[in-house]
């Protein structure tokens, strides 16, 4: 399969002009009829014979081993979670925070790493911000951050910039400061190449609903299998422990204690599909892709509106506007799609391979009003 047929069976891709990939990737028609049937077959087939739990784990197991395929992990140090935030947040819940401990995280951090070290910090714990310019990070201003840190978290590829941030390095610099290293990694499954272990990082949390183009509800968590063993969530079900009857419980072993209890499976099967999609594409072919198509766009943008790096490192190119959300309205009269950012001033197009050339066109021309 190749991306124009990858486009051929995404069904939201034929009308408008679509390059909002960093917020919401519209699925294939297979991704929803598998998790259409998965739902069907759970529901209308179950029997004595059949029983929906043993269905459900079994749908479960087999996505964790999809996953972990994927990004270059084992299956036990894979966690299935609703969101990046959700597994942004069963990492923060599952640390003994005292007052006074340390949270590091970036400025260009989205809302899912920002608002759960909020909470903690009306707790008593500290959280430095490293600040950043122009989408990028100083590794020295990092460190100083982290010295004395229980925590960093920041992200691989910024929502806000599409820039690519220099992850091992920013992992090796917590871990020697004695701090744990969460990752954001959600804009990297599906446009980048991802090998968590390469990473080094104790906890990455993605999910599949952007540019995987899986359902909403299809999160991952990967954790490295010593460090979930020292972690105890505070939201304990079912799929957490070993022995859910036992008392006193045990914790499962490895990323599986930050599973609860009886959540929908339909997702999970339907991230199974998408990454199937994806490989068959090939992430390094779509990459290539996309690094053409962004960086036409790029090109055809005055240079002291272009936000992101030229060449992009990504998909996610950022224009600064007069008035974001005014321009974004104005688009979609076009037929065309793309977001708003609260910060910086501007609009960011999410191009995926997907794509075409002429859509890019399409944009630019649009964009012209902009420039005057």
């Amino acid at each position: 399969m190749d991306p124009r047929e990858l486009r051929a069976d995404t069904p939201a891709l034929h009308e408008d002009v679509y390059l909002n990939f960093g917020a919401h990737g519209p699925s294939p028609q297979y991704v929803v009829e598998a998790a259409d049937e998965f739902v069907r077959r759970h529901e209308y087939e179950t029997s004595a014979r059949n029983d929906p739990y043993d269905v459900a784990f079994d749908a479960y197991d087999r996505t964790r081993e999809r996953v972990a395929d994927f990004v270059g992990a084992d299956a036990d140090e894979i966690a299935l979670t609703e969101s990046t935030t959700a597994g942004i947040n069963a990492v923060a819940n599952a640390i003994d925070w005292q007052p006074g401990d340390v949270v590091v995280r970036t400025d260009l951090e989205h809302p899912a790493g920002t608002l759960p070290w909020q909470r903690l910090e009306r707790e008593g714990v500290e959280v430095r911000v490293v600040e950043t310019e122009a989408g990028r990070i100083d590794p020295v201003a990092f460190a100083e951050a982290v010295e004395g840190a229980r925590l960093a978290c920041f992200s691989a590829v910024t929502w806000t910039h599409g820039t690519q941030l220099p992850v091992t390095e920013l992992v090796d610099i917590a871990h020697d400061a004695g701090a744990l290293a969460l990752v954001d990694a959600v804009q990297v499954p599906g446009q980048l190449p991802m090998d968590v272990g390469k990473w080094d990082a104790d906890a990455v949390a993605a999910a599949g609903h952007k540019w995987l183009m899986g359902l909403w509800g299809g999160g991952f968590l990967y954790v490295e299998r010593d460090v979930a063993d020292s972690l105890a969530p505070r939201t304990v079900g079912y799929r957490s422990v070993e022995t859910p009857t036992a008392d006193p419980y045990e914790f499962a072993a490895g990323a599986r204690r930050f599973e609860v209890g009886s959540s929908n499976p339909a997702p999970h099967v339907a991230l199974a599909e998408a990454i199937d999609a994806i490989d068959e594409v090939g992430v390094d072919r779509i990459s290539k892709q996309i690094d053409e198509l962004a960086g036409h766009l790029a090109a055809g943008v005055p240079d002291e509106r272009l936000l992101s790096p030229t060449p992009p490192e990504s998909g996610l190119v950022t224009i600064a506007v007069e008035n974001p959300d005014a321009t974004v309205q104005r688009l979609a009269s076009y037929g065309i799609v793309v977001r708003a950012l609260p910060s910086p001033n501007a609009i960011r197009a999410s191009v995926h391979a997907v794509n075409t050339q002429s859509e890019i066109e399409q944009l630019l021309d649009a964009l012209e009003p902009e420039w005057d």
